[in-house]
């Protein structure tokens, strides 16, 4: 039964999730962590984590893992939860492929159509607060131990973000050797 239930909730925001991988955070964790509970919080945030190291879209990797989790999370085998991460995997990009494939021919013909253009000026803004709120995910309790600021974590890692922003802004350092840079000082300062 959970794998129609996966199947759903994935086919759900897979549908809505407008705005990519992103986006689809906050619906993914309103789902699986707050209606479902088929995740905690600090799994959802491990998920995310490994979801943006990993090739691909996050999307699809959070889809992917979250299936994987949600299933063994239930009680089932490692080879059921493998076949949970492929129903929600699948079922995240079914959307996206049918409606790609039903608007392709109406998008190029009315692209320049006024209406067409004011119906993506009206979707702009809503991207923007899903990607918002897929940042707000992120700040809760079990990410940081409690509520309780620890001012040397803080400064550490304010001190990693500026680092990791200035290094691929600034000196054009190569976003995967960042992030190999960033989770060896992680490791190394925790």
């Amino acid at each position: 039964m959970i794998f129609l239930y996966l199947f759903y909730t994935f086919f759900k925001i897979g549908l809505f999730g407008f705005g990519g991988g992103y986006a689809m955070l906050s619906l993914i964790q309103g789902e699986v962590v707050t209606r479902y509970h088929w995740i905690n919080a600090g799994e959802f945030t491990d998920i995310v984590a490994i979801s943006q190291m990993t090739p691909g879209p996050i999307g699809i990797n959070s889809a992917t893992y979250v299936g994987y989790t949600a299933v063994l999370n239930a009680g089932y085998s490692e080879a059921f939860a493998v076949i949970g991460s492929i129903v929600a995997t699948f079922a995240v990009v079914f959307p996206s492929f049918i409606l790609m494939i039903a608007i392709s021919k109406f998008f190029l013909k009315y692209q320049k159509h006024p209406a067409v253009e004011a119906v993506f000026s009206g979707l702009r803004p809503a991207v923007v607060g899903l990607l918002a709120a897929a940042a707000l995910v992120l700040m809760n309790k079990e990410n940081f131990g409690s509520y309780k600021v620890d001012w040397y974590q803080f400064i550490i890692s304010i001190i990693i973000f500026l680092a990791a922003f200035f290094g691929t802004r600034k000196y054009k350092i190569n976003p995967i050797l960042m992030i190999i840079l960033c989770g060896l000082a992680g490791f190394l300062l925790y």
